[in-house]
């Protein structure tokens, strides 16, 4: 085996300088290399400690969204039967008396029919002013009926012009304790047994009528039994 020549002093001089160069070297790439996690490290809990502390960058504010544009609800339309209303009520004021009629109004629920009520005082008069005055001729008397208010009663007359077609209805109201209201039976003899079934269940007096008595119930029943304060004397009937 061949022997290696042995190094000369300024070869061993030239190798260990660069040994030493070498480590140097290391030494100085692994301090870099710390100080760079260090650093990296060290952002990591100031961002979390940023974030905590809600210091986050502000996003710019959102606009706010556009509102549909809502249309205003229409105004409602005017009744076709306001027109004919109107012409009873200035009819009647001017023909039977200013105050004569109390309230007008339209029943929309009931094909939009004219409604009004009448002073009990001035009722006989509007009565024979809507069957003779030429512009409304109710020469029929549909219906009538009487109604409890608790505060007081009334009575409810419907008329019509078999030419025209033109309807009406008409409100009486009266006192509880003394309930009276003008007979119209002279006027419609149509409303002779409507009167005498109104007087026979509320009680209602109907003064000028030819034969007002009790036409369902006994003649000596003792009160009327569509009163709303009605009690009979007997709880089995």
């Amino acid at each position: 085996k061949a022997t290696r020549a042995p190094l000369s002093e300024e070869e061993k001089a030239a190798r260990l300088k660069g040994a030493e160069e070498r480590r140097a070297a290391k030494a100085t790439a692994a301090a870099d290399g710390g100080a760079d996690a260090a650093g990296a490290a060290g952002e990591r809990p100031a961002r979390a400690a940023a974030a905590a502390a809600g210091d986050k960058p502000e996003r710019p504010a959102r606009a706010p969204r556009a509102k549909a544009t809502e249309e205003p609800p229409k105004p409602k339309e005017p009744s076709p039967k306001q027109p004919v209303l109107d012409g009873l009520v200035a009819l009647l004021k001017a023909e039977v008396a200013e105050d004569a009629v109390e309230e007008a109004v339209i029943n929309e629920e009931n094909g939009h029919l004219p409604t009004i009520t009448v002073k009990n005082e001035h009722w006989l008069a509007c009565a024979s002013l809507l069957r003779h005055h030429p512009e409304w001729s109710c020469s029929y008397l549909r219906n009538l009926a009487g109604v409890d208010r608790e505060t007081h009663l009334e009575v409810v007359y419907y008329f019509i012009n078999l030419s025209t077609k033109a309807e009406a209805a008409v409100h009486v109201k009266t006192d509880r304790e003394q309930p009276s209201i003008a007979s119209v039976t002279p006027i419609w003899p149509t409303a002779n047994w409507c009167e005498r079934e109104v007087y026979d269940l509320l009680g209602i007096d109907f003064t000028g009528h030819p034969d007002l008595r009790r036409i369902m119930m006994p003649d000596d029943w003792v009160g009327h039994p569509l009163r709303k304060d009605y009690e009979p004397l007997d709880s089995e009937v």
